[in-house]
């Protein structure tokens, strides 16, 4: 009755609806404040009673467990809560029993973490849980000379873990549908910064041109990253409440994100052929400032999502996109012209999004794809030296143990943190870690010279307390946007906590600094000379999978423009989702690659050209894609020849055989016929199919030219 009330007088106060939609807009911050919420309570009263080991090391058990957290269904985090509790005190425990035996304990360490990273690679909710018991094996190794006895830092850091398991847990309750709502609009986010990047073509030269689609498939990087991360917690909350009319609701704005995502990947033609005129120069503007009204719808739904307020559809987009159409009209421009095609796609597009604001009954399709693996097919699959996930555990094994080994040979102070520094920089390839080393060096330093200035100007108790929960809210706000500056405030979190616990955070800052420069090299010599990685090696891998993905991709196009499958057919979604991770992944390597030595980037601008060609044949593959509902391939009476690019697409590989002269004259010859028909097509149907199928076709001899002595 009281909360009902306090409703009501606060909803009737002027300042109270901006600062709510303030509050609940940014999940980065709100997940910030829950940390160090849980941080405060745990370790504050205790600080205050002269409690300070008890305090520091409960703070360093919800630290651990927030840096584990999974995007569970509540039902799903309790499980999880249970494993990790299970998990942290397995390994705490391990290092109190193993204290004073170097060899057994550095061994300990090596195997303990061999077996965690297999573990973590069963299930997205073993990955973050065993991380966190790796990371709170080396806390323990870290408090326990100060500890009373030998399993008091097992006890305290499994309680502080537990602890921010179940205050965080009480806030899920309170509003179950958060996680997801936060997946949904960082999909959404993520679709809007796409968006604008995608403006940024239109009006462009064929050099900008490639810039920007370099640009823009890294962006799409995120997005899918996003959507992947959207799929899995929605999978999580689907398996316990298919049903609920809320989770119809997610899932209907979940199937049109992707709708509105292949919309967005697609192209129709090069856009930089398209202006010719004053007249197609004028509408090409007009398109790139609707995708930017699109983008700001995006990102506004997204806000929408997050603040529990209804989506109001830009009265703006409507207006461009009305005028546009009434421009093509206007200019008489003919029914076969590329600029049409997309702007009507652009209308669909903003069909779409009005389609949100509307909270309209419609079929969906709440199929989600599983992994319906059983663990053990998931070990063993991992159970040899070929796999990533095997050779990055001995790799990381070594690294730890050597990095302890060293501790303990130089009798280093706190030494113990040179094996929590390798722990953190040490990723599973060489570029990864490269970054890592640069970014917890160069945060260290930042950290140690600005908090040993807090530090002096906050000599008091109640000071320190102060600035150890701002580093933590800091550390916490900024982990998932940038970790070097996130760096920074465990750093100084760090002295804070020594510095509370035995007045040596200032003192012990020095050896720190030496601590985590010899963690961070051991690591990247590591990874150097074990199983680097060199994307030069893995490339031919990649870009064979992403052609293979895309032939998958087409195929399954072609089908469904022959049998006219609905929008939200399964087996197009899977193939269409399959095909962009091959594409991310190609994307990745190539960024990855301008991280490594000089000597190691062979291929270097082949790789560029080919991930270039990659992205944009899968534009003109989602383009031909969005017609699928209304066959337009088969009503054209192009279903063979499309078939016929298809099964060149599917003989692409590199490096390509020494004798490819046969495809190369069946492209020449389909891409001629192409040309022959466009010129004498009547119809505007079939003139924009034939000019899809024409682009891929170009694009396919394009790549299957580059594709040849790839390897030379």
């Amino acid at each position: 009755m009281f909360g009902i009330s306090l409703h009501n007088w606060l909803i009737r106060q002027d300042w109270y609806e901006p600062w709510r939609r303030s509050f609940w807009s940014r999940p980065d911050r709100l997940s910030a404040i829950k940390a160090t919420s849980a941080i405060g309570i745990l370790c504050v009263p205790f600080m205050m009673v002269g409690e300070h080991y008890i305090a520091t090391t409960l703070a360093l058990g919800a630290l651990a467990g927030a840096l584990s957290e999974t995007d569970d269904h509540p039902r799903g985090r309790i499980k999880a809560l249970f494993l990790k509790v299970l998990g942290f005190a397995a390994s705490a425990f391990a290092v109190g029993l193993l204290q004073g035996n170097t060899v057994l304990l550095g061994v300990g360490l090596g195997v303990s973490s061999i077996v965690f990273i297999l573990i973590g690679g069963l299930s997205e909710r073993f990955r973050g849980i065993t991380f966190g018991a790796i990371l709170v094996g080396i806390y323990a190794m870290l408090s326990i000379d100060s500890a009373p006895s030998w399993y008091m830092p097992a006890l305290l850091l499994s309680a502080g873990a537990l602890f921010h398991g179940i205050f965080s847990l009480i806030l899920l309750y309170i509003k179950p549908y958060r996680l997801l709502e936060v997946q949904l609009a960082r999909c959404f986010s993520a679709l809007s910064e796409y968006q604008k990047e995608k403006a940024a073509l239109f009006l462009s030269t064929s050099d900008l041109q490639a810039q920007l689609t370099g640009r823009l498939a890294t962006r799409n990087v995120k997005l899918v990253g996003s959507l992947d991360k959207c799929r899995a917690v929605m999978r999580s909350y689907a398996d316990v409440e298919s049903d609920s009319e809320q989770m119809k609701l997610y899932l209907r704005y979940f199937m049109l994100l992707q709708s509105l995502h292949e919309r967005a990947s697609s192209s129709y033609e090069r856009y930089e052929l398209l202006s010719h005129s004053k007249q197609e120069t004028e509408m090409l503007e007009g398109v790139g400032q609707a995708v930017n009204q699109l983008s700001e719808a995006s990102n506004l739904f997204a806000y929408s999502i997050l603040v529990h307020i209804p989506y109001k559809h830009p009265t703006s987009l409507n207006w461009i996109i009305k005028s546009l159409c009434e421009k093509q009209d206007y200019y008489q421009l003919n029914e076969e012209h590329p600029l049409r095609q997309i702007i009507q796609n652009l209308s669909r597009s903003n069909q779409i999004m009005n389609r949100l604001a509307i909270d309209e009954e419609e079929p969906i399709t709440p199929r989600l794809s599983k992994d319906t693996r059983t663990y053990w097919e998931r070990l063993k699959e991992q159970l040899s030296l070929q796999h990533p996930r095997m050779r990055h555990a001995i790799r990381l094994a070594l690294c730890l143990t050597f990095s302890y080994a060293i501790s303990e040979s130089l009798h280093l102070v706190q030494g113990d943190w040179v094996v929590l520094t390798s722990l953190m920089v040490c990723q599973s390839s060489y570029s990864e870690t490269r970054r890592r080393f640069f970014q917890r060096v160069m945060g260290t330093i930042i950290g140690v010279v600005f908090g040993v200035i807090i530090i002096q100007l906050l000599p008091t108790m109640a000071g320190q307390i102060v600035f150890l929960l701002a580093s933590a809210y800091f550390f916490f706000l900024w982990l998932r946007r940038r970790y070097s500056i996130a760096v920074i405030f465990i750093t100084t979190y760090v002295l804070c906590v020594f510095n509370i616990a035995s007045q040596e955070g200032v003192a012990l800052m020095g050896p720190r600094l030496v601590d985590t420069l010899v963690g961070a090299v051991v690591s990247i010599i590591t990874v150097r000379l074990l199983w680097p990685d060199w994307q030069y090696k893995r490339m031919p891998n990649l870009l064979n999978e992403a052609f293979k993905k895309n032939a998958a991709y087409f195929e399954r196009i072609i089908y469904s423009h022959e049998h006219k499958l609905p929008e939200n057919d399964y087996e197009y979604r899977v193939v269409r989702r399959e095909a962009h991770r091959a594409d991310n992944a190609l994307a990745l390597a190539w960024q990855n690659m301008r991280l490594e030595p000089k000597k190691q980037r062979h291929l270097h601008e082949r790789s560029l050209k080919l991930t270039y060609l990659n992205h944009a044949l899968i534009s003109y593959l989602s383009a031909l894609g969005l017609h699928r509902e209304s066959g337009y391939l088969k009503q054209a009476g192009l279903i063979d020849t499309a078939n016929e690019i298809l099964a060149i697409v599917k003989e692409l590989e590199v490096p390509m055989p020494q004798n490819t002269k046969e495809p190369h004259e069946r492209l020449n010859q389909i891409i001629k016929e192409l040309r022959a028909s466009l010129s004498n097509s009547s119809s505007s149907m079939t003139t924009h199919q034939l000019r899809i199928l024409l682009n891929i076709a170009e694009l396919s001899l394009k790549i299957s030219e580059r594709a040849h002595g790839f390897e030379d």
